[in-house]
């Protein structure tokens, strides 16, 4: 048994969870404590800012409204007075302007006198006298490069905006404050952390202690050696399975001198069968199945263990265990379904005592689903070919008597009845002809005489052909490339392919109609496409009708002159070129039939 790697082993992986929990609790509580703190540091700061510029709106205030007499200082003398008694550490510097002319009249800052009288281009300045409210943001200073708190607060006479004050604060020393929190509460957590990681692998020898033993008794039990017992260190949850795998070990011991000899019988039996095999007691409950069965059934093998074998096979509501135990025939049990069919074929065995006392049932599944389908598929060719040839035969029949009983002597019946008899042995020898092709295409050893041919003129010149020779009023539509495609195919049977397919568009083409012709060429294949504007395909005959002898529309098919083998035999000689052969349609609209022939770039290039 491979040994357990370090970092798979249950005590590294309790020492582990137990400092990630921590971890997390942690950071959790960090992020939250951090972020709390932040917030409450810089409100504080903002808030205490903010009292302090409440108070120099209401002495500004009184300046602006202050009437003046010519012995009177300015205003801006006023306020440059009121501003340089307000001075703090924390603040770089304060600005008042005038809301009318938007012109600063005064500042704090000793050093920048200079902007006095001058209009302001700050757009919070202008925010906060629009809006009357204040407004605030926090920048990086370009000069220093710390974090500054930039406040406008509008200057109001109960409705009436009278200005405003602009506030530049140092915010950066509650910041360098967070800093430090965030060092101190850093170095707390990798105490913790230290301290944990000693508790938890004291706290993980007391849990993987005793599941080392218990792994040890495993790993020997494993061997075939019954006799260790597992050490209980305690009586907790730990303690009573240690206490519960010693008893376990018990009765295993004594459970696989009874099961061994029975295991290497039925063994050596199920281990040659192909067939599913399912046993019973003799109350007809599963004891055994073998995988065979098992995949026969899809069903899962702990599930249907103990379960009557009626309910497992199907039959609950047909038979019962008795009536199991005296079938001498085989039964058919037919799990298909509307896509796919799937039938078995069960034969019963009794096994019984000599005393005739029966100790249960052996059921032998058999897959006979593609014997049936064939089967299946040999009666309706047989009906089909009957039904195509009893049609016309029957017709030929009627017609040759009407002429023995003197109606040959008719000039106008005559040559009609003639005409019709003809043209009822033309569908036979069609049919048989049809019927050949098929049955060699069957066959292994057919071959295919292939060539590389431009698959573009190869195609246009087939539609020349049939556009010659349409006798309906029908226009052709061609959307070929104007390039050369080389593929390897066998001619004479692509163009069979083709006809059949181009046949189908013209015969079910309304007057006046069109039959769009296509052919593209995509990654590693080419796609054939040919389209008409007929009645259209329902939906649930789509996938039908390269089925031999399917007809959608039986009378009219038949009216014109059609075997019901056309498609089919394209669909063969299509999939004998290595390509695929499928059906688009909208009822009312029309129906494209388009298949696909595989295409080697390499290999036109080589022509090219």
């Amino acid at each position: 048994m491979k040994k357990v790697g370090f970092f798979r082993s249950i005590h590294v992986k309790f020492v582990i969870i137990y400092v990630l929990l921590i971890l997390v609790a942690m950071q959790v509580i960090g992020v939250y404590f951090v972020k709390q703190l932040e917030t409450t540091l810089r409100t504080n700061f903002q808030t205490s800012i903010k009292e302090r510029v409440n108070l120099l709106a209401y002495n500004v205030r009184e300046e602006m409204e202050k009437e003046r007499t010519p012995e009177d200082p300015t205003l801006e003398e006023d306020i440059g007075k009121t501003l340089k008694d307000f001075e703090a550490g924390d603040i770089s510097e304060v600005r008042v302007i005038d809301g009318r002319s938007m012109k600063i009249l005064g500042t704090s800052d000793e050093n920048n006198q200079g902007i006095v009288g001058q209009r302001t281009t700050e757009l919070k300045i202008k925010q906060s006298m629009v809006m009357e409210e204040d407004q605030s943001v926090i920048r990086i200073d370009e000069k220093t490069g710390h974090r500054i708190w930039v406040l406008s607060t509008p200057i109001k006479s109960g409705k009436k905006v009278l200005g405003a004050i602009y506030l530049v604060a140092k915010i950066e020393s509650v910041f360098t404050q967070m800093k430090t929190i965030n060092g101190i509460f850093a170095t707390g957590t990798a105490i913790a952390l230290s301290i944990t990681a000693v508790l938890g692998i004291l706290l993980a020898q007391t849990i993987a202690r005793p599941i080392a033993d218990m792994k040890k008794q495993a790993m020997a039990m494993a061997k075939g050696n019954f006799s260790r017992k597992v050490k209980v260190y305690g009586n907790d949850e730990i303690g009573t399975l240690a206490s519960t795998f010693n008893h376990l070990t018990k009765k295993l011991q004594e459970a696989q001198a009874m099961t061994e000899g029975e295991r290497r019988k039925l063994s050596s039996v199920l281990s040659y069968m192909t067939d599913g095999v399912i046993a019973t007691d003799r109350k007809g409950r599963v004891i055994l199945i073998n995988e065979p069965a098992v995949e026969m059934l899809d069903v899962s093998r702990e599930t249907i263990l103990s379960q009557p074998i009626e309910q497992v096979l199907g039959l609950e509501d047909s038979n019962t265990f008795e009536d199991l135990l005296e079938e001498k025939d085989s039964l058919i049990l037919d799990y298909s379904t509307k896509s796919e069919p799937y039938i078995l074929r069960a034969n019963f065995s009794v096994i019984q005592k000599e005393t005739g006392f029966v100790n249960g049932l052996i059921a032998v599944l058999h897959d006979i689903t593609e014997q049936e389908k064939i089967d299946a598929e040999r009666r309706e060719f047989v009906a089909n070919v009957s039904h195509e040839l009893r049609t016309p035969l029957t017709t030929m029949r009627s017609y040759l008597e009407a002429l023995a009983d003197g109606a040959w002597r008719d000039e106008e019946i005559a040559p009609n009845f003639l005409e019709v008899t003809s043209m009822e042995t033309e569908r036979m020898i069609r049919l048989v002809n049809d019927l050949l092709q098929l049955s060699k295409m069957d066959s292994t050893d057919y071959k295919l005489n292939k060539e590389w041919v431009d698959f573009v003129v190869f195609y246009d010149r087939i539609i020349d052909r049939l556009e010659m020779s349409k006798q309906q009023n029908v226009t052709f539509k061609r959307m070929l490339p104007n390039r050369a495609i080389f593929v390897e195919i066998d001619e004479d049977k692509m163009t069979q392919v083709l006809y059949n397919i181009i046949s189908n568009a013209l015969k079910y083409s309304p007057e006046g109609g069109q039959v769009t012709f296509s052919l593209k060429d995509k990654d590693d294949k080419i796609i054939v496409s040919v389209s008409d504007e007929g009645v259209g395909i329902p939906k649930e005959s789509i996938g039908k009708i390269f089925d031999r002898f399917y007809r959608v529309d039986k009378a009219r098919t038949r009216k014109l002159g059609g075997t019901g083998l056309g498609l089919a035999i394209a669909k063969e000689m299509v999939k004998c070129h290595g390509g695929n052969i499928w059906a688009t349609s909208r009822e009312g609209k029309g129906t494209t039939i388009s298949f696909s022939l595989p295409f080697d770039h390499t290999e036109e290039d080589d022509w090219s």
